[in-house]
């Protein structure tokens, strides 16, 4: 196994530098830091987690606390799989490691907390989940650093990352609306959600500012989900008067709308066009490809992590951060 002294001979620094780079990567320049870590990584360095760990009383872990419902393949949904590839990165470049925090048996007020007292976990990262509970609460109240990814939260050290989803939303039904679109429905994501109550909001919003009128039979709630979407689609072709235009909330959701739609016999985007959110791998293999709202689902890790960084080496909690959004124009609409 290659040793701290074989990695500093190679980088052409000593193995002070090498050693700050593992235990202390912000006092150190980027350049010689990814060269340290590159090579590292090259000849099978690994650094000695005890002593690390001792050196610096950190863990070098950060916990990530997802309670999505076991009723939902939540882990599988391909929009948080492109964020988790984000926030892994992001630790991995500053060595460390990301740890899932779960409860066993019935949850208790401080499970959460307990977890991350267990493991000596550095920092936390939150995910919306709708089963938002006194055990997250507790632990966004504690002193252990948090970030939430699409919540905003509360606490003494805890800010969130978002994107601007009611803005998206506005983006998307002007965007209809210049296609000639007069009938937009919206099939939503759950709107006791952050990203499901904004994109309602600036779909609303931005009818009003069109001089549209606000149909509440044209509001759909979905999940998030294919299945969510396929059945509000079928509820909007049950109306007397047909929607010709859709904003949905979500790729995935837009999927399932796609099917329902052609098990009608209708055509997208000639009958009626649609616009997801997201921008997820599986909208450009749509056909017809998928007009959405690109979200930046790896900036979304980043920014998370780089949070999660400041406060764990005693910085000033961060402001909540909003990342744009940007439509992405394909054949649906």
């Amino acid at each position: 196994m290659a040793t701290i002294r074989e990695l500093a001979h190679l980088c052409g620094v000593s193995p002070a530098t090498v050693s700050r780079v593992f235990n202390n990567p912000d006092v150190v320049n980027a350049k010689t830091r990814e060269q340290v870590m590159s090579t590292a990584q090259r000849i099978g360095y690994l650094p000695n987690e005890s002593a690390r760990t001792l050196a610096t009383k950190k863990s070098f872990m950060v916990g990530l606390v997802w309670d999505t419902d076991h009723r939902r393949p939540g882990w599988r949904h391909p929009f948080f799989q492109e964020i988790l590839i984000g926030l892994k990165t992001a630790l991995s470049g500053r060595g460390y490691h990301l740890l899932l925090l779960a409860t066993s048996g019935e949850k208790t007020p401080d499970a959460y907390l307990h977890a991350v007292r267990r493991h000596n976990i550095d920092g936390v990262v939150l995910i919306d989940s709708d089963n938002w509970d006194s055990s997250l609460q507790r632990l966004a109240d504690s002193r252990v650093p948090c970030v939430s990814l699409d919540r905003p939260v509360t606490g003494s050290r805890t800010t969130y990352v978002t994107s601007d989803n009611a803005g998206g939303a506005r983006v998307a039904v002007r965007h209809l609306h210049r296609r000639g679109r007069r009938t937009i429905a919206t099939i939503t994501g759950p709107t006791r959600t952050g990203p499901g109550a904004e994109r309602l909001r600036g779909y609303v919003g931005e009818l009003g500012r069109l001089g549209l009128p606000h149909r509440p039979e044209l509001i759909v709630e979905g999940d998030f989900y294919l299945s969510g979407g396929y059945a509000a689609m079928r509820r909007l072709l049950d109306l007397d008067e047909r929607p010709d235009a859709v904003f949905v909330a979500g790729d995935a959701m837009a999927v399932g709308a796609l099917r329902a739609i052609g098990e009608a016999g209708l055509k997208v985007p000639h009958d009626i066009a649609l616009v997801g959110f997201d921008d997820l791998e599986l909208a450009a293999l749509m056909q017809p490809g998928l007009t959405t709202i690109a979200q930046d689902k790896p900036g979304f890790g980043t920014a998370a992590a780089a949070a999660v960084f400041a406060m764990i080496n005693g910085g000033a909690t961060p402001p909540p951060r909003t990342l744009p959004t940007t439509l992405v124009v394909r054949g649906s609409s």
